[in-house]
């Protein structure tokens, strides 16, 4: 039979499930790094992984081959032979080798051993650490759930817009930005503008063209230069922010649930090896809670009403950290914890929040002292996106501007879309790390980025 050296894993795997037959027998050659490597006099097997995906292939040797084994965890190998398929076998699959090459060996000193490692050990090692089970599976499952993000928008007729990192505006308006210097030995400005920094989000350079394009989106690196070493704050991460005319806070609402249930969907599916991982190693309940996700309707709740419930739970005993608990509040973890998690018992969309506590770019209710504006709040995550409508009246958007003393005329390309041809429209963010977060159960947003950057903690 033709040696066949194209097979990945996954797809001998897959294989395996469409038609066994094809595959015993099949001579193939298959290259890898070693998971585990285990022998006796009389045979030796070798457990190999190339990344495709979460399972492994076994390689069975002649257990008296002392240069076989001998092969390390982490060497990387490359092997020919014929498979052989039990179906019935707790091993379904496995290489008989007739030819095993180390191609690249590991020292005594390699970090990665058969003992257990801590996630804050792998930190400090973040060029290894996706050779481990669990973030072997974290960036597996990271990538596809990029990829059915662009998947999800190219199929309801969205446009990818690629907005700046460099910009002069704020989006949010608080100031916490990475400012961007020029690093000469005599200074000077490399931008006729003073203030540059690094962007904190695309909403704003998206929306025109929005206002054109009817759909669009923007999936990019943001930055954020807050003080705060928590689980849940990175200094840089990626941000999804969808962007759509003639677009109410109802209307974003239905494209929020719908767009998250599909892409949790089709990668839960993809990845059903990964998540069965992080089911037994990192959180029991993560299979369950995604199938509520996925197939329950997110609840509907109004920020007064939330306020109240909170209220309630605090004169039948429940106990608050930040116990001052009236209209204006800016909610906590600990608040939408006892909502998502006690409460409602599963994500909420929370809607109309006080003006004051939510950027100046959100449509005002005829109230005059709420915002049309939504998160969506989700047990064991907290906030995972945020949205609104947005303002559209000029003198109101450029009135509320004013009240919070923004630079009125570094913002005025954005205050013109409001006097030409504007329409309504409304988006939100999702952050992708948290994504990350509640696909695979991990607890802390450094174990869902490559190479981490927090507030004080940046390997290189």
């Amino acid at each position: 039979m033709e040696l066949n050296e194209s097979l990945s894993i996954k797809e001998i795997y897959q294989k395996v499930n469409e038609d066994p037959e094809s595959l015993d027998g099949l001579e193939i050659e298959i290259g890898g790094f070693v998971k585990n490597n285990r022998s006796s006099k009389a045979v030796g097997f070798l457990s190999v992984n190339d990344g495709s995906c979460f399972d492994n292939l076994q390689i069975v040797y002649d257990g008296q081959n002392e240069k076989i084994s001998a092969i390390r965890l982490g060497c990387s190998i490359k092997a020919k032979g014929k498979l052989h398929v039990t179906i019935s076998a707790p091993q379904p699959i496995e290489l008989q080798a007739d030819e095993i090459n180390l191609v690249g060996s590991v020292s005594e000193d390699f970090p990665l051993q058969k003992k257990k490692t801590s996630f804050e050990y792998l930190r400090t090692i973040p060029q290894w650490r996706m050779k481990t089970n669990t973030f072997n599976a974290v960036f597996r499952v990271r990538s596809t759930l990029a990829y059915y993000i662009h998947q999800y928008f190219h199929e309801h007729g969205y446009y990818w817009i690629h907005t700046p990192i460099l910009t002069a505006n704020d989006c949010e308006g608080e100031g916490q930005t990475f400012n961007v210097y020029a690093d000469y030995k005599h200074p000077e400005e490399f931008f006729k503008k003073d203030n540059v920094h690094l962007t904190v989000s695309g909403q704003l350079h998206v929306e025109p063209f929005a206002l054109t394009y009817g759909k669009t989106y923007t999936f990019g690196p943001t930055f954020r230069a807050e003080k705060s070493n928590t689980i849940r704050h990175a200094a840089e991460f990626w941000m999804i922010e969808p962007e759509v005319s003639w677009a109410h806070l109802d209307d974003i609402e239905d494209i929020m649930e719908d767009f998250l249930k599909y892409i949790v969907k089709h990668t839960v599916e993809e990845c059903a090896s990964d998540i069965a991982f992080f089911e037994k190693r990192i959180d029991t309940n993560l299979a369950a809670r995604l199938d509520e996700f996925i197939n329950k309707p997110f609840k509907r709740v109004k920020y007064e009403e939330a306020i109240k419930i909170l209220q309630e739970a605090q004169k039948n005993g429940h106990k608050f950290e930040v116990s001052d608990i009236k209209f204006g509040l800016d909610l906590g973890s600990e608040h939408e914890k006892y909502l998502t998690e006690v409460y409602y018992k599963g994500p909420i969309f929370l809607t109309d929040y006080p003006k004051e506590i939510k950027a100046f770019y959100m449509k005002q209710n005829p109230d005059n002292k709420t915002v049309g504006a939504v998160d969506l709040l989700v047990p064991f995550i907290g906030e995972l996106c945020g949205g609104s409508e947005r303002e559209v009246d000029y003198d109101k958007l450029l009135n509320r501007m004013n009240e919070l003393k923004m630079n009125i005329p570094a913002y005025q390309w954005y205050l013109d879309l409001r006097k030409n041809g504007s329409i309504p429209h409304s988006g939100f963010g999702l952050g992708f790390e948290r994504l990350v977060m509640l696909v695979t159960g991990m607890s802390n947003i450094r174990d869902t980025l490559p190479y981490p950057r927090c507030y004080k903690d940046m390997m290189f």
